[in-house]
């Protein structure tokens, strides 16, 4: 019998493949970086051959590492970075243009030609979320408007479209060998074309926005048997029933499956939610309002997001832009040779702000350098921006939600700094808690699949793996913390009203 689920995590900076045992511990992980393209400034692109390349590698090298086959895999699970849109013919398996990812920001033009008629919010209150470059829909609209043949391909239905969970889906269920062309409700509501109470791609945005109802996936719940991988792959017949974007997969992993639950995920980006259960909430405050989860028939779970576009990157740029550290964690010893950040704030709208404030115009900025100021105080500077960020959709969540957060659950690959980790806790003034395995977006995954094929009976089960590694209680001076936040907010205005005409 089966004794493990593998979650394939296709991320923003690397895919990955985990094998979890029964306790949700992690058995095995294999991973591989894929390269980042930046074509012109503000385009973010991936090759999406290369991911489903890597995927493939990365099963193999996690398998390989516990000396396990396909026989003791009970289901396969997927997460993904959500929003990056793929195009590709169906015919061939072969993309018509580069994956264009959620960060990108060349889609701002049709962004503002659909908000022509009817503003930002034309169709927020069908799919929860403003017209923004950080969707799929407008980057769909990008491609067939601008690569040659595309739109006439797709309209005589030879190509078709996903976010990365569905073009590795669509691989591993055997491409055009009779792969199963679908996406879960999580990922379809990142889109911009689902309606959130029928589940069900909106014809008429569809229309607004000139892609062809034929492109689209099937959308399908985040927890069922979609189809089994195909014969050709080392995992072959094992089912594939389980997909989860990956902040909520992270969500699921925390096991936060009630009202009022939440989670912070400190990844590329950083990416609060908070579940609103059965119920969809419109928030008033900035925040996205999306699907949480769905399992199998049961009903769907809500839930409302904060989405900050640069956290973990901001650390990359030091390190790959700036060449100010030689690897990741470097930031962290660098930030402590300093004891505050000099008075430096750092506002990483790289690819504008998201949330609360959704403004395009803005760029990154550096504000109060003075000569005291060494590159010590820009570090902390840069690690301290991901923290004020949460504080401002932590305020966010409150606001909407009118029953204030007493703890906030974390995960993602930056909550390994400690500092950072107790600065979170001083800014928001609650308790910072991580859990003991923090690989929680690939756990969710996981879950959802081995819900599917009976491997875990129930929530409450998976509930009981949950466990508290570490918790970081506030320490900072109530007036101090309003200081530094004032200060924030008005380092946040300096990077607003940025891009002109001329500007891009």
């Amino acid at each position: 019998m089966p004794q493990y689920v593998i979650a394939i995590d296709q991320g923003t900076t690397s895919s990955r493949a985990i094998v979890f045992d029964h306790d949700g511990n992690i058995v095995s992980t294999g991973q591989k970086e894929h390269e980042q393209i930046f074509p012109k400034a503000g385009w973010v692109e991936h090759n999406a051959t290369e991911i489903w390349d890597n995927t493939r590698e990365v099963i193999g090298q996690a398998l390989s590492k516990a000396n396990l086959t396909r026989h003791d895999i009970a289901a396969v699970g997927i997460t993904n970075q959500r929003e990056t849109a793929v195009v590709w013919d169906k015919n061939t398996g072969e993309p018509v243009y580069n994956a264009i990812v959620w960060q990108d920001t060349r889609t701002q033009d049709i962004v503002d030609q659909l908000a022509a008629d009817g503003g930002v919010d034309r169709f927020k209150s069908t799919v929860g979320l403003p017209l923004a470059t950080y969707f799929s829909g407008t980057k769909i609209k990008w491609i067939l408007d601008n690569v040659e043949g595309a739109r006439e391909r797709a309209e005589a239905g030879d190509l078709i479209f996903g976010n990365t969970d569905s073009w590795v889906t669509w691989n591993l269920t055997g491409g055009p060998d009779g792969g199963v062309h679908i996406t879960d409700v999580t990922n379809a509501s990142r889109t911009m074309f689902m309606d959130l109470e029928t589940l069900s791609w909106d014809q008429s945005i569809l229309d607004a926005f000139g892609v062809p109802a034929s492109m689209l996936p099937t959308i399908k719940s985040s927890s069922e048997v979609y189809g089994t991988v195909h014969t050709s792959q080392l995992l072959r017949e094992v089912p594939v029933a389980g997909i989860l974007g990956d902040q909520q997969a992270a969500t699921f992993g925390q096991a936060a499956f009630n009202s009022g639950e939440a989670k912070n995920t400190y990844g590329t980006g950083c990416f609060l939610i908070f579940n609103t259960g059965e119920e969809i909430v419109r928030s008033k405050n900035g925040l996205l309002t999306t699907v949480g989860y769905k399992l199998g028939d049961a009903p769907t779970h809500y839930a409302l997001e904060g989405s900050i576009a640069v956290a973990g990157s901001l650390i990359q740029w030091l390190r790959d832009n700036l060449n100010m550290i030689g690897s990741a964690p470097e930031v962290e010893t660098l930030a402590a040779s300093v004891e505050d950040n000099g008075g430096v704030y750092i506002v990483p709208a790289f690819s504008g702000l998201f949330a609360p404030y959704w403004r395009s115009d803005a760029r990154g900025a550096i504000v109060g350098l003075t000569r005291f100021v060494n590159k010590g105080h820009i570090a902390r500077a840069a690690l301290e921006a991901t923290a004020f960020q949460t504080r401002e959709v932590l305020d966010a969540v409150n606001a909407d939600s009118g029953v204030p957060l007493t703890e906030l659950k974390v995960d993602g690959g930056m909550v390994a700094n400690e500092a950072l980790m107790q600065f979170q806790a001083d800014i928001l003034g609650v308790p910072v808690i991580r859990p003991k395995v923090t690989e929680t977006t690939a756990l969710g995954a996981a879950y959802a699949a081995g819900l599917a094929v009976g491997f875990w009976n129930g929530l409450g089960e998976l509930s009981s793996n949950w466990a508290e590694d570490k918790r970081w209680e506030p320490q900072l001076d109530v007036a101090e913390r309003d200081r530094q936040l004032r200060l924030w907010k008005k380092a946040v205005t300096k990077s607003m009203d940025w891009v002109d005409e001329d500007v891009k």
